[in-house]
């Protein structure tokens, strides 16, 4: 049976194993000590974690495996480092074990600690509201409360029986609610006056090579139609940008001809400076609302994944990108797998250049959408946490 514990200093266990998960594990302990003092913080963490005066049992890196081929190969370790971390939590008895994303990890290590009798919570739900809704049993399994940062998400898990508290998220606390395009592309040395139209093709190797190849064509029919119009694309990292000038290399004359200036990250910025954004579906897109600039989102997955994903339904939304998500509405224009060409994306950049009305409107939803985001998420998490330290523990 748990014990209550302390309210003066409660023993917490983190776990994040992704750098956004260290970023959030930072701000979360800041969070907590304002409320704790003198609580023991411990578990498995990184840089921002252990500036914050985390104790790392384990640096994040640890867990830091992407892909299925990865996982195999590191598979036996992390079953180790799986049943190490268990029996190292099973001494130390924390009041409260938070898993922060990494639901494929944590998920397995929050739902035995809660068979052990701790008290675990999951920060920042997985996409179960969009695909394979089957896990959220597995959830309700695993925690005592979620900690969601999107509004629609806890109504999810109430449906399904299982406690979640929303948040907030941590991107719309740290991107301010207004951004200077003339401020943005003076900082990257480029002219204010024009056209600029910016290409965010994905983070990850895999997006770039199936996105680049269009966004290419877009800015080659864009520069057709409208002179003068420039073209600056966001690099991730030296896999990306070498993905991009490999894909454009085997394009025709007019690909290579067109001036599109690469940039060494600085994603942000880039979005601030842009009239319009071409994007991949994920966190950019998210990030482009919040900076607030009009966009067209791509999505393409390899033909295998997609053809699965049709063939079984799994895909449970009406739309794929969080704005448009978040607005229960179609904001923003999507391209899905096949509908990704140059020409698609020419007309509907265009669209938004051609709209002062429609970029106007769109300005205003967007601010309300970020106003609902920004409530100081990791001071909400903490307060979340806080009520289970400080209730009485249920047998």
């Amino acid at each position: 049976m748990p014990t209550a514990p302390s309210s003066a200093s409660p023993r917490i266990a983190l776990i994040a194993g992704e750098a956004s998960g260290d970023q959030l594990g930072g701000a979360l302990i800041r969070a907590l000590r304002q409320r704790y003092p003198d609580a023991e913080i411990f578990g498995i963490g990184g840089d921002h974690m252990r500036a914050a005066g985390f104790d790392t049992w384990w640096d994040r890196r640890e867990l830091s495996v992407m892909g299925l081929a990865e996982v195999l190969r590191h598979l036996p370790r992390l079953l180790k480092l799986r049943g190490e971390l268990l029996r190292r939590l099973d001494d130390a008895r924390p009041d409260i074990l938070v898993g922060i994303d990494a639901p494929d990890f944590n998920l397995g290590v929050e739902r035995r600690a809660r068979e052990a009798g701790m008290t675990t919570v999951q920060y920042v739900s997985p996409t179960v509201w969009a695909w394979r809704q089957g896990r959220v049993k597995g959830i309700a399994r695993a925690v005592d409360r979620v900690l969601c940062l999107f509004p629609f998400e806890p109504a999810f898990y109430e449906r399904h029986g299982v406690t979640a508290r929303y948040t907030g998220h941590p991107m719309a606390d740290a991107i301010p609610l207004h951004n200077d395009p003339v401020a943005a592309r003076q900082s990257l040395g480029l002219e204010t006056e024009g056209e600029i139209v910016a290409l965010l093709p994905g983070s990850r190797a895999s997006e770039v090579s199936r996105l680049a190849g269009p966004y290419i064509e877009a800015a080659v029919e864009l520069a057709s139609r409208r002179p003068g119009i420039r073209f600056v694309a966001p690099m991730a990292d030296e896999g990306a940008r070498a993905c991009f000038e490999s894909v454009r290399e085997t394009m025709n004359s007019a690909a290579k001809a067109v001036d599109i200036q690469l940039v060494d990250g600085r994603a942000l910025e880039v979005m601030a400076a842009a009239d319009v954004v071409l994007v991949a579906s994920g966190t950019a897109a998210l990030e482009c609302m919040l900076v607030n600039r009009p966009m067209v989102v791509s999505y393409r997955l390899a033909p295998a994944t997609y053809r699965i994903l049709r063939h079984f339904r799994l895909m449970k939304t009406a739309h794929v990108s969080l704005p448009n998500i978040l607005a229960g509405e179609a904001l923003v224009p999507e391209l899905f797998q096949h509908d990704v060409t140059g020409p698609a994306l020419a007309d509907a950049a265009e669209a938004w250049l051609d709209g002062p009305d429609r970029r106007a409107a769109l300005t205003a939803r967007f601010d309300a959408l970020h106003r609902e985001l920004r409530i100081d998420a990791a001071a909400s998490a903490a307060a979340a946490i806080a009520e289970l330290l400080d209730q009485p523990a249920a047998a």
